[in-house]
């Protein structure tokens, strides 16, 4: 598919985000000199929209230095505030890069339940055989049984086997095997389902660990990537499970996924800001299409609602 019907995709899938801080800003900018009270409501539509409040003093900050007194516009505005969450955005739009060296190269897959985990861990499948991949999955989900379900439905759509075992069993026992039957064939690519329930902080804390421990006496190096996936829906909690889980099990990339269900999809920006770890790919929709490597510019001009 074409950069451009993904950017349609991504657009689309922003236009809640888009639509509350494009009209925030149509409100405040009525082709009148820039004043006082006009930076004062930008900063605190900033704010709401989830962007964090050091993003929305820069754009102020900027737009005083720069503007204050002339005539400004919205799209003017909204240029300004898209070059800047794409600068925020750059270093940290990553693609999630498997060392080919390894058989498997192991990905355990974080993240609080209804956060799209599985579904998530089904796309990256479809990406991956696509290219030719040795794709094995890991129900490691165990006392959920809809979640195992759910990723052999994916394996079957995928043609990439699964290691499951009956509800309840120990999670680390079946990432042992996984990695095992993943080894036989030389698989590319294991990609490890996890338990997500953080009511219960402590025992989700140490089976997450007992499974990464158990991971290493197979390869001291594994799990080579631990993805922690994000539900843009649930906002500015979104940094306190940034939090949890990279104290847990030592994060080293995000996924954000329904983007197309929120108008808080701006929370990816001070997320971005706060804890600079890579954001791999983003999620606006149900299909595999719908999931693509995160991009600063067409993000940041898609969430202000600009055309790319």
């Amino acid at each position: 598919m074409s950069g451009d019907g993904w950017f349609s995709r991504l657009k689309r899938g922003l236009s809640r985000s888009s639509a509350k801080l494009g009209e925030g800003i149509v409100g405040i900018f009525t082709k009148r000199r820039l004043d006082d009270e006009q930076l004062s409501e930008l900063e605190d539509l900033l704010i709401t929209a989830d962007l964090g409040a050091s993003l929305a003093r820069d754009v102020t900050k900027e737009l005083r230095k720069t503007r204050f007194g002339q005539e400004v516009s919205a799209d003017e505005i909204r240029e300004v505030l898209a070059d800047r969450i794409a600068e925020i955005l750059a270093p940290v739009a990553i693609p999630l890069t498997l060392n080919r060296n390894l058989h498997p190269h192991v990905v355990l897959v974080a993240g609080v339940n209804g956060s799209g985990k599985t579904t998530t861990i089904g796309k990256l499948a479809h990406q991956y055989r696509d290219q030719g991949l040795v794709v094995h999955l890991a129900a490691g989900d165990t006392f959920r049984a809809a979640a195992v379900e759910q990723l052999k439905i994916w394996g079957e759509r995928t043609g990439c086997p699964v290691t499951t075992r009956p509800t309840g069993a120990d999670a680390a026992g079946l990432a042992l095997d996984a990695l095992k039957d993943a080894q036989a064939v030389g698989a590319d690519l294991l990609l490890i389902d996890t338990a997500g329930r953080l009511q219960n902080r402590a025992d989700l804390m140490a089976e997450l660990q007992k499974v990464t421990r158990v991971l290493k006496k197979a390869d001291p190096e594994a799990p080579h990537t631990v993805l922690l996936v994000l539900d843009a829906t649930v906002g500015q909690n979104a940094h306190q499970q940034v939090e949890i889980f990279r104290d847990m099990v030592g994060v080293t990339g995000l996924v954000m996924t329904k983007l197309d269900g929120t108008a808080r999809g701006g929370v990816l920006v001070s997320l971005a800001e706060k804890f600079k770890l890579p954001v791999h790919a983003v999620g606006v929709g149900e299909t595999a299409e719908d999931f693509r490597p995160f991009d600063a510019r067409n993000f940041a001009r898609g969430l202000v609602g600009l055309e790319e």
